[in-house]
């Protein structure tokens, strides 16, 4: 253990220091505004500090849609690897992995913000956890560049009559248990609205059916299971961070999706359907696939024709006899009469 604790120290440590010199820095200009130990300036300090980590893992967003895109698209060609290889599974393995190699895809590129994330997520949580010990000024000790007086103020931060550092396990206010199951809910309802809104949107018919998707499912609901019963266990500070970080996820996802949707999904019909009514109420030419969407939209518009009467015998004629008898013939039938 003590081998394993170096290295997880030796991990770690850099963390340390770069989580908090951007929590410190986001705290210097929310507490010119708010006051230095005012909790609202911890608290935009750690939503923040969300922001900017997830504004440096865009390129590696950008990687992960490609990727997971790539997968989807991969799929009907996986599932005839598994037709013709099926009953021999290293044989298969490898021609799927060949498949990966020749179109550049890597399956576990999915993975990375995640991955790259819970070691982000560790260290605030020590940061917290290290600050929720912190008895008094005398006996704050520093953590990364915070120094004992930040600690000190970091632990003793108020949100709604608690600290920031309380989780729902070890607080001793009823409101501070409110806003922790309250932050849990959100943390798990987002995990899973994240996941539902890529699968739901973005990936083709052939894709809900395989492997990969039988994978994706599975984090659908495992993972909001796991934040459900550990997030009781985190601290307050810690449950804003993973709830603004899934509340970005789902922005950007919604902008990705929408502007650049995989190919034959629902997104990607619907965004077919925009670019050809732009395209049509600018009197421009549709390009590509979208026309058959301009098309559907002007079958929309078009009047309903008015139906012609069907043909008849002239047997069928004679046997009705005249529709409508113009008024001269009934002026001759009269004088005939008389």
């Amino acid at each position: 253990m003590g081998f394993l604790g170096d290295i997880g120290h030796f991990i770690m440590t850099p963390l340390y220091y770069g989580v908090s010199v951007v929590l410190i820095g986001w705290h210097k200009v929310f507490g010119a505004i708010f006051g230095q130990h005012s909790g609202v300036s911890w608290v935009l300090s750690i939503v923040f500090l969300t922001l900017t980590i997830r504004a440096l893992l865009i390129p590696l967003f950008v990687k992960q849609i490609k990727s997971s895109r790539n997968m989807q698209l991969l799929q009907p060609k996986v599932k005839e690897l598994q037709k013709k290889y099926g009953h021999d599974r290293e044989r298969l393995t490898q021609e799927t992995m060949a498949l990966y190699k020749d179109t550049g895809t890597n399956p576990f590129s999915s993975c990375l913000p995640l991955l790259i994330q819970m070691p982000i997520f560790l260290a605030l949580f020590r940061l917290l956890s290290h600050a929720a010990k912190t008895k008094s000024l005398e006996s704050a000790k520093s953590i990364g560049v915070l120094s004992s007086a930040d600690a000190y103020s970091f632990a003793k931060a108020k949100i709604f009559g608690g600290t920031i550092s309380s989780s729902f396990m070890n607080a001793d206010v009823t409101e501070v248990k409110i806003i922790a199951v309250f932050l849990v809910l959100a943390m798990t309802a987002t995990t899973f609205l994240t996941q539902r809104q890529l699968m739901s949107k973005n990936m083709p018919a052939d894709a809900l059916s395989g492997p990969y998707a039988q994978q994706q499912k599975m984090l659908l609901y495992i993972l909001p299971l796991v934040f459900a019963v550990g997030g009781i266990a985190f601290p307050i500070g810690v449950l804003l961070y993973w709830t603004t970080s899934n509340l970005w996820t789902m922005g950007q996802q919604f902008y990705v999706i929408r502007n650049n949707p995989a190919p034959n999904t629902e997104a990607f019909r619907a965004k077919q359907k925009r670019d050809a009514a732009k395209a049509a109420a600018k009197g421009e030419p549709v390009p590509g696939t979208a026309a058959v969407a301009v098309e559907e939209i002007v079958e929309e518009r078009r009047p309903a024709q008015r139906q012609q009467p069907k043909k008849q015998s002239r047997q069928q004629r004679r046997t009705q006899g005249p529709k409508n008898p113009s008024p001269s013939s009934d002026s001759t039938d009269q004088g005939d009469n008389s």
